[in-house]
C-alpha cells in the first residue's frame, strides 16, 4: 500500500479516536525499518497541526514508590470529569543482556487499561538514557491527535537523570516512599531541582505518620530553593490505595496548568523543549550516520585495541577519532558541495 495512504487511513482514525490505530501509530514511530521511518516522518508532520492541547505530566521515582498505582489513580479522578481523556506512556526498563522487557504496566494499571476514554501503552527504554524511550516525544504527539487531553509519562525510575522527561513535560513530578531509608539522601538534588511538585505516596495505615513526617521534612528542605531564586516545589502527600490526598494532587496540577496556560509559562517552556529536541535529534541521527559508516566503524575498531591494551587513554583514544572522522567528514562535504555547484572539487591539504 503506498504511504501516502497508509497515512491518510491512520490519520483520519487517529482523529477519530481510535485506540487501535494509536497503537499502531505508536509502534510505527518505534520501528527502526527504514520503511516504516518514512511513512512515520510523513504521519507526524501530518498529526503536528492537531497536537499541543494537552496537558502533560511526567512522573518519576524510585522502584517500589507506587508509580503505576499513583498513576491509575489520578487518571481514574481526572476521568470522572467526562471531558477529559487520558493517556499513559509508561517505559519500562529494558534488559542489557537480552534488550528484552516486562512490559507489565498494562496489568498493573488494570482499572485504566479498560476505561473506555483512557490509554495505556507500555514501551520498552532501550538504550536510551532520562528514564524515557527513544520516540517518547513522537507517542505523546499522537496521543494528543487522538483526541487525549492529558497525557502521563511514567518513567523507568531507577535512579539515572531525569532530566529528559523533564525536557518534553509541562510538569514533573517527583514521587517519593517514606520510611525508605534516609528520606533526604535518598532524593538526588538533581531531581528535586528539575521536580514541580514532589509527592509522598503510600500515606495510609501504619505508614501514614511516616510519610507526614517526611513531608514536613521535604517542606523545610526545599524552602532553601527559594532562598536561591528558584521557586520550591509543592510537596504533597496522598495514599492510591485509599484516595486520600488525590484529590488534592490533581487539582494542584490542573490549577497549575490554567495558571500557567494563560501566563504564557507552558507555551514559552514548550517552545524551548521542541528546539531542544531538534538539537538532541540532529546530534543523534549525526551518530547514527557515523555508527553505520564503514570507514568509521573500522577506524574505530583499530583503536579499541590500543585502548584495551592500554597504549592509550580512552579519552585520548576518543579525541583522535572523533578529530579524524570531523576532518574527513568535513572534507567529503566540502567535496560534495563542490560536486552539486557543478565546479571541481578543491585542492584540500593534509
Amino acid at each position: 500500500m503506498p504511504s501516502k495512504k497508509i497515512v491518510d487511513e491512520l490519520l483520519t482514525q487517529l482523529l477519530a479516536g481510535d485506540r487501535r490505530a494509536l497503537a499502531r501509530a505508536i509502534t510505527l514511530v518505534e520501528s527502526q525499518a527504514k520503511s516504516d521511518c518514512v511513512v512515520a516522518g510523513q504521519l507526524l508532520t501530518a498529526v503536528m497541526s492537531y497536537c499541543g492541547k494537552s496537558m502533560r505530566i511526567g512522573i518519576s521515582g524510585p522502584p517500589g514508590a507506587g508509580k503505576s498505582s499513583f498513576i491509575e489513580a489520578i487518571g481514574k479522578k481526572l476521568l470522572e470529569n467526562s471531558a477529559h481523556k487520558v493517556a499513559v506512556l509508561a517505559i519500562d526498563p529494558s534488559s542489557r543482556i537480552s534488550g528484552g522487557s516486562i512490559l507489565g504496566d498494562k496489568t498493573r494499571m488494570e482499572d485504566l487499561s479498560r476505561h473506555d476514554r483512557a490509554f495505556v501503552r507500555p514501551s520498552p527504554g532501550g538504550d536510551a538514557s532520562g528514564g524515557v524511550a527513544r520516540h517518547t516525544r513522537e507517542s505523546i504527539f499522537l496521543a494528543e491527535a487522538a483526541g487525549h487531553d492529558v497525557v502521563i509519562v511514567e518513567t523507568i525510575g531507577v535512579g539515572q537523570s531525569e532530566s529528559a522527561v523533564a525536557s518534553m513535560v509541562d510538569f514533573f513530578v517527583l514521587l517519593h516512599q517514606p520510611s525508605s531509608g534516609d528520606d533526604l539522601q535518598g532524593i538526588k538534588r538533581g531531581n528535586l531541582e528539575l521536580a514541580d511538585f514532589v509527592v509522598v505516596s503510600k500515606a495510609d495505615g501504619d505508614l501514614l505518620p511516616a510519610a507526614r513526617k517526611a513531608q514536613s521534612e521535604l517542606m523545610h528542605a526545599l524552602s532553601y530553593f527559594s532562598t536561591q531564586g528558584q521557586p520550591a516545589p509543592e510537596v504533597l502527600a496522598c495514599s492510591s490505595l485509599t484516595g486520600d490526598g488525590i484529590d488534592k494532587v490533581v487539582a494542584t496540577i490542573e490549577s497549575a496548568f490554567a495558571r500557567d496556560t494563560a501566563s504564557g509559562r507552558i507555551e514559552s517552556r514548550r517552545k524551548k523543549q521542541t528546539l531542544d529536541w531538534f538539537h538532541d535529534e540532529v546530534r543523534e541521527r549525526t551518530l547514527d550516520i557515523l555508527r553505520h559508516h564503514e570507514r568509521t566503524a573500522r577506524l574505530i575498531s583499530l583503536t579499541e585495541a590500543d585502548v584495551a591494551s592500554g597504549k592509550l587513554a580512552a579519552s585520548t583514544a576518543a579525541a583522535r577519532v572523533v578529530a579524524k572522522i570531523a576532518k574527513e567528514n568535513f572534507i567529503l562535504l566540502l567535496r560534495c558541495t563542490d560536486n552539486m555547484a557543478g565546479v571541481a572539487p578543491r585542492a584540500l591539504a593534509g
